[in-house]
């Protein structure tokens, strides 16, 4: 099936928005959850561009979170924002079985979506990556899916191909791609059509990714410039090039600075330096160094207006 073309003002569905922020996670000064200052940043990110938010995904240090943590930040985000956001919850796991029950769980809790990472350092072949998505897909027909490739992450990749034969599951509707490369966007879209959005996994490729046929982005710089995001991508959408090619380019420097080190050390401490006191990240992960801190404030202090 050959995907439709994209001309100005037209799009292929986005089922979740066009901007997702892959929310963080904040501790208080004890290392706990901070549930309350959870559900006033959840606040803050719908007011100011978010369409959407992921929870509990790789920026919201899934991997040091009990699925008890996780269950309670999902309650207190949807409790504070209701239905003015759809909400995705992380259920990724290595282990097949336990992903099931955390999608059927995020189903329980009435999530909008569920963001399934790419089973990490087992390595598994396409066939086991096939089955370990159908097997999740099974356990929530009712609930969409976002697959979510990283290889950087997992250690293996999800192949175009395999994703087009999880394309008979219904509810594998979208996926993040954060290859690094637009060429994966371009790849799925040969191989699965306009039935598949989408969404670039990468801040500063959501433009070349825009370009060739994602429908929106899953970003960690909406935290700090969520309405330049939200212009960027509804000006491309009209057909202003011109403006999305600005702000793509007055954005380019946050981006790089929030990955200038492992994802969320930057992201928290531009939080801290705007006034969020999201604290810092969990052991194996560190708070950012002075250096990473200045280079935050230069790019923050350029976005701001004058």
């Amino acid at each position: 099936m050959a995907p439709a073309p994209l001309t100005p003002g037209t799009a292929s569905p986005a089922p979740f928005g066009r901007v997702l922020t892959a929310m963080v996670t904040p501790f208080g000064a004890s290392g706990a959850v901070d549930l309350e200052l959870a559900a006033r940043l959840a606040e803050h990110l719908v007011d100011h561009g978010s369409d959407g938010l992921v929870l509990c995904g790789t920026t919201g240090e899934s991997p040091t979170l009990s699925w008890d943590e996780q269950h309670q930040l999902f309650s207190a985000v949807k409790a504070a924002v209701g239905t003015r956001a759809h909400l995705l919850a992380g259920t990724g796991s290595n282990c097949t079985a336990e992903a099931v029950e955390a999608v059927q769980e995020a189903a329980a809790l009435g999530a909008d979506g569920a963001l399934v990472v790419v089973p990490y350092y087992n390595k598994p072949p396409q066939e086991g990556l096939e089955a370990h998505f159908r097997a999740v897909a099974a356990a929530a027909p009712q609930l969409p899916l976002m697959l979510y490739n990283i290889p950087g992450r997992t250690g293996c990749s999800l192949s175009p191909e395999t994703t087009a034969r999880l394309m008979d599951q219904p509810n594998v509707v979208s996926f993040k791609a954060a290859s690094g490369t637009t060429e994966e966007v371009s790849a799925l879209r040969a191989a699965c059509g306009d039935r598949l959005a989408v969404y670039s996994g990468d801040d500063a490729l959501t433009l070349p990714m825009l370009a060739v046929g994602a429908v929106g982005v899953v970003s960690v710089a909406s935290h700090l410039a969520g309405d330049h995001i939200q212009r960027l991508v509804q000006a491309f959408l009209a057909g202003d090039q011109a403006t999305a090619l600005a702000l793509h380019e007055q954005l380019l420097p946050l981006c790089k600075a929030l990955f200038c080190t492992t994802n969320p050390i930057p992201v928290k401490a531009a939080l801290e330096l705007a006034g969020w006191p999201v604290g810092a990240p969990r052991l194996p992960l560190l708070s950012a160094s002075n250096d990473v801190r200045d280079r935050l404030n230069s790019v923050l202090a350029a976005l701001r207006p004058t």
